[in-house]
């Protein structure tokens, strides 16, 4: 089954890659809270972004990455580690300000449940290409939940 969804991944982006008109990269730090709180430490993670214009203001495609939150040294078990497959809209609020949100399926690597995933952010732009960002992950399992808060940065490719 993960290996499908990771298929579904690559297959997504290839086929937008000839219709998206910007692509982003990113690398985010985070701190699990809630109930990932007390057991993970920090994560650490990779985004990677698709989108073509829909309005002067408005862009619409897809996102993917790979994040990693580290358990707890005093606790015994695994990373969690999953990969988001998501659709995403970003709104430029102004030339500086980008709201945006990711909405999909966390797919979990290894050990681990994955969910629905969403990811609701805001974005400054530093400049033509580079952005920072803030953003809430959340996966929502079966008989609870894993969100972090992050902070991260986008270079336009």
């Amino acid at each position: 089954m993960k290996k499908l969804m990771l298929l579904t991944v690559v297959a997504v982006f290839g086929l937008t890659s000839g219709f998206a008109q910007s692509y982003s990269a990113g690398v985010t730090v985070g701190l699990p809270i809630g109930d990932a709180g007390d057991l993970y430490t920090f994560n650490v993670g990779i985004d990677l972004d698709a989108l073509w214009d829909i309005s002067e203001e408005f862009e619409a495609g897809v996102a993917t990455g790979y994040n990693h939150s580290v358990l707890d040294s005093d606790l015994n078990g695994d990373d969690f580690q999953y990969i988001p497959l998501a659709g995403a809209a970003r709104y430029s609020a102004s030339d500086d300000f980008v709201l945006g949100a990711d909405l999909g399926y966390a797919i979990a690597v290894g050990d681990g449940d994955g969910g629905f995933y969403y990811r609701p952010m805001v974005g400054y732009n530093v400049s033509e290409n580079t952005q920072i960002t803030a953003s809430y992950r959340g996966i929502s399992v079966d008989g609870g939940s894993f969100s972090t808060v992050n902070l991260g940065v986008n270079f336009g490719l």
